[in-house]
């Protein structure tokens, strides 16, 4: 992996749009949630104004923007309220994208999810170290103190379905269906897009796929992510601020 400072102009020759992930990337990492009976709290981030400013160039500039989240649609639009029209948002592990009003739906886990969501539901009430569940269509996530082989356990006995732990909360959702690269694939064909024409950037293990399914991969953690290029943790800018300043610079 090169450091993002050997970047070129040529490298971004080719680029058309840019598919930034969102925790640890636009805005800082973490998740607060409280449940209390059929009352959920959740805290909404909101993204800088710098970051506003940068992604309102970039559109001016020709670049499409893509926000891929595993967070709900709900919650992306009201974090990125200021600048929806210059974006299009893949929500949910690449279940469905929002562009300009419009949702194009890529997968449809209602059949397999129906059955095991009750079970994850009692299992939510008598276990202290689940937190809560965050509001979603398509796929389950359950806020947790620390990883609950219970969890598990209840998923592993629906062959279609996997979990996903990203230290703080599990995501239950379809095997190989529900993934950002999926949902990346739906997007390259929405806006007529060859793979060399789309950067990504991650910093998760879950953005391992879809930095991999762009053409010019980008890594905003290098000991969870690898990629053509990476974007060193240290220092006082988010590695999305870090990305556009350098894009930017050309």
């Amino acid at each position: 992996m090169k450091p993002l400072d050997q970047i070129s102009k040529e490298d971004l020759s080719k680029i058309k749009m840019i598919v930034f992930d969102v925790d640890g990337v636009l805005v800082p990492r973490g998740t607060k949630i409280k449940q209390v009976g059929n009352t959920t709290t959740l805290q909404t981030k909101v993204i800088a104004e710098k970051q506003i400013e940068q992604i309102s160039e970039l559109n001016r500039r020709g670049y499409l923007i893509n926000i891929s989240s595993g967070r709900g649609l709900y919650m992306l639009q009201e974090m990125f309220r200021d600048i929806l029209p210059f974006v299009s948002l893949t929500y949910e592990n690449g279940s469905a994208t929002w562009y300009r009003g419009k949702i194009y739906q890529h997968v449809n886990s209602f059949e397999y999810l129906k059955d095991v969501f009750p079970k994850l539901k009692k299992l939510a009430s008598e276990n202290k170290d689940i937190r809560g569940f965050e509001p979603k269509e398509f796929i389950i996530t359950l806020h947790c103190k620390k990883q609950i082989k219970e969890i598990e356990e209840i998923v592993k006995k629906y062959p279609k379905l996997t979990t996903f732990w990203n230290g703080e909360a599990y995501d239950v959702e379809l095997k190989k269906d529900q993934t950002k690269a999926v949902g990346l694939r739906h997007v390259m064909k929405v806006f007529k897009l060859k793979r060399e024409n789309v950067m990504a950037i991650g910093d998760n293990y879950n953005d391992q796929e879809l930095v991999k399914e762009s053409g010019m991969s980008v890594s905003a953690d290098k000991t969870r992510v690898k990629a053509k290029f990476y974007v060193p943790l240290e220092g006082e800018f988010l590695p999305a601020d870090v990305l556009m300043q350098k894009i930017l610079s050309f």
